[in-house]
């Protein structure tokens, strides 16, 4: 008789385990701790507390004390957790335009907290760019737009109409270095690259926030700036770099 399923949650690193043994099953027909550490960049010795933990759990099983093999509650789980590592990796290089190996990287990261919810919304999203016109051109136009490439700036015109919003045509897009102390706008994007445009979203400054000037220093450098509620300091350059629709 098979073990009982213990009701504790896995952690992340279990989870990990669990996936690359389900690797190792699919790709080889077996498992062993020699194998999973291999995989995982670790000694031995860490790989058997574990096993003996998903063994408790009931999720897998040792053959001869060498070979570990899934049950079919721990292979029920391990298909969960590479479902959500497929359709995330996916995501972040084919949609994001992500370097296969970062892409990798994020999703073994994301993978674990990604609700069931957050999983179907994305898989409807694959569906909907694999069946619907629409979903294929909106792709293919956000892979062209100079926006999401970090080896040129960003102009506003390169963009067609279409793919703005009613407001955001209508408006003048300026950046946070024209606006007066006292004027407000909501950021559009970031037109930079590299270190800059890291620090500024570190600092939160994304798409739709609302950014206000409070004052300028007498040399026009450095700009203070509200945003959600805390003052920042922003050098006149990284002002220049925030667009944002006034008003």
């Amino acid at each position: 008789m098979s073990p009982k399923l213990e009701k504790t949650p896995l952690t992340d690193a279990l989870e990990d385990y669990l996936e690359t043994i389900y690797l190792l099953v699919r790709d080889k027909e077996f498992a062993r701790v020699k194998d999973i550490a291999k995989a995982r960049s670790v000694k031995s010795a860490s790989v058997s507390p574990a096993m003996r933990r998903l063994a408790e759990m009931g999720l897998i099983k040792y053959m001869q004390r060498e070979y570990i093999g899934l049950t079919e509650a721990g292979e029920q789980q391990a298909r969960r957790i590479y479902a959500k590592h497929q359709l995330l990796t996916r995501f972040f290089e084919d949609i994001l335009d992500m370097s296969p190996k970062a892409a990798r990287i994020d999703a073994c990261a994301m993978e674990h907290s990604l609700s069931p919810q957050a999983m179907d919304r994305l898989a409807r999203f694959f569906e909907f760019i694999g069946v619907c016109s629409e979903g294929k051109e909106f792709v293919e136009k956000f892979h062209k737009c100079g926006l999401v490439h970090d080896d040129k700036s960003f102009n506003h015109g390169e963009c067609s109409s279409e793919l703005m919003p009613d407001e955001q045509s209508k408006e003048h897009i300026i950046s946070v270095a024209d606006l007066q102390p006292g004027e407000k706008g909501s950021v559009t994007h970031v037109n930079g690259h590299g270190a800059i445009r890291q620090r500024l979203l570190d600092m939160g400054i994304l798409p739709k926030v609302i950014v206000e000037v409070e004052r300028v220093a007498p040399s026009g450098d450095p700009i203070w700036i509200k945003l959600q509620g805390f003052q920042l300091s922003l050098r006149r350059k990284e002002a220049d770099a925030i667009l944002v629709i006034s008003g």
